[in-house]
């Protein structure tokens, strides 16, 4: 008989892939321009996705916590499902603004409740030492399924770059059936009540009562704001390497097969070389991956965005499993919302900003200051945290 989390973990795996199956992303900028959109305007797009995020992040994350993960993971397949439904019958702007603001929301009631159901299904069998293998799985499984999206969202967008958003359509869907039959953890049956002021209560907890909780959650959001970042400069900067069209979904699936093994394998590099030297060593790959591929133009500078994908993988599931540790079961989504909450934040400011960069300076430019206020964010956290375990 299988346990809970047994149950939950290939529900959850088929929840990652519909989201993580990005027929999509492979082309996204293509689709964009081809629609008329500017990259300043594609970023501010994803500006608005990402303060769509932001509105119901820590309320979502705090439903979860009151309501039940499965409730929340629900209304967020439904919603996901809808976006990428008004993604496939507008054009122009405004209407992809509507997918986006769809998606944003969705997205938000899915982000911290996956993880936090994970976990706390882990804890009903005493399993929560499995965590950090079974997140670098489920970081994996994500970068696979949009490793294979690439081939065959390329090979859609070759007949007409609006195939992959119906077929993304499709594949959102499946999330529905997957979020209904969850199974919610026995140990989130102590919930919080359902009271405004606890959310601030928790908010208060994260980022100003726990300091070594509010560390972590700031350093896990500079990296993940970065890495986001970074996934929206590697189209830009193939158009400027002059690669074909059609070798952009088998690089993107190269780099998310790379995100992948690295985030599966996350766990041993933290035993061997142990959880405060890996962090440092991942911040410097990340800081100089921007700054090398901006001021390199030729294309064997793909060869920085391996050692920076290969970090990324690495750091997901390292820095959710130290914030999983510090945060109380009954708060756990919530606090895991105010993480994604501040990535979203720094990357809707940031955002724009570097696709202005783009397009009045250059690339190298924007690029390169992505780098460097990275090296500065990543370094005052770091600082802070070696007062703290890591």
């Amino acid at each position: 008989m299988k346990t809970t989390y047994q149950h939950n973990l290939w529900r959850l795996y088929i929840l990652k892939v519909s989201h993580w199956f990005m027929l999509v992303m492979p082309i996204v900028v293509l689709f964009y321009q081809n629609n008329g959109l500017s990259i300043q305007e594609v970023f501010i797009l994803q500006s608005i996705y990402s303060l769509s995020i932001v509105l119901l992040e820590i309320p979502s994350g705090y439903f979860a916590d009151a309501l039940g993960r499965k409730n929340t993971l629900i209304t967020g397949a439904i919603l996901g499902f809808a976006g990428y439904a008004t993604y496939s019958f507008t054009s122009g702007f405004i209407g992809f603004m509507v997918a986006e603001i769809i998606l944003g929301f969705g997205q938000s009631m899915i982000s911290g409740a996956d993880s936090a159901l994970l976990y706390d299904s882990l804890l009903d069998n005493g399993k929560q030492d499995d965590y950090l293998k079974l997140e670098g799985r489920m970081t994996s499984v994500g970068n696979f399924a949009e490793a294979a999206a690439g081939i065959i969202g390329g090979l859609l967008a070759a007949l007409s770059l609006r195939y992959p958003y119906y077929g993304q359509t499709f594949i959102a869907f499946l999330a529905v059936p997957a979020a209904i039959t969850l199974i919610e953890p026995k140990i989130n049956q102590n919930r919080v009540d359902l009271n405004w002021k606890q959310i601030v209560g928790i908010v208060r907890y994260s980022l100003i009562d726990n300091v070594e909780l509010r560390w972590n959650i700031i350093y896990s959001s500079v990296v993940g704001a970065s890495t986001l970042t970074m996934a929206w400069f590697v189209q830009p900067w193939l158009i400027r390497a002059d690669v074909k069209v059609e070798s952009f979904g088998v690089i993107w699936t190269g780099l998310n097969l790379i995100v992948g093994f690295a985030a599966m394998y996350a766990y041993k590099a933290e035993i061997r070389f142990g959880r405060k030297p890996l962090v440092i060593a991942l911040s410097i790959a990340l800081g100089l991956g921007f700054i090398l591929v901006g001021i390199i133009p030729q294309l064997w500078a793909l060869s920085l965005f391996i050692i920076f994908y290969i970090a990324r993988g690495i750091a997901t599931p390292i820095l959710k499993d130290g914030i999983n540790r510090l945060a109380p079961s009954n708060m756990r989504a919530t606090i895991l919302s105010v993480r994604n909450f501040t990535i979203r934040i720094i990357f809707s400011i940031w955002g724009p900003f570097y696709g202005w960069l783009t397009d009045k300076l250059s690339l190298t430019h924007a690029l390169v200051i992505a780098g460097m206020i990275f090296i500065v964010l990543a370094s005052i956290s770091i600082i802070a945290l070696s007062r703290k375990k890591i």
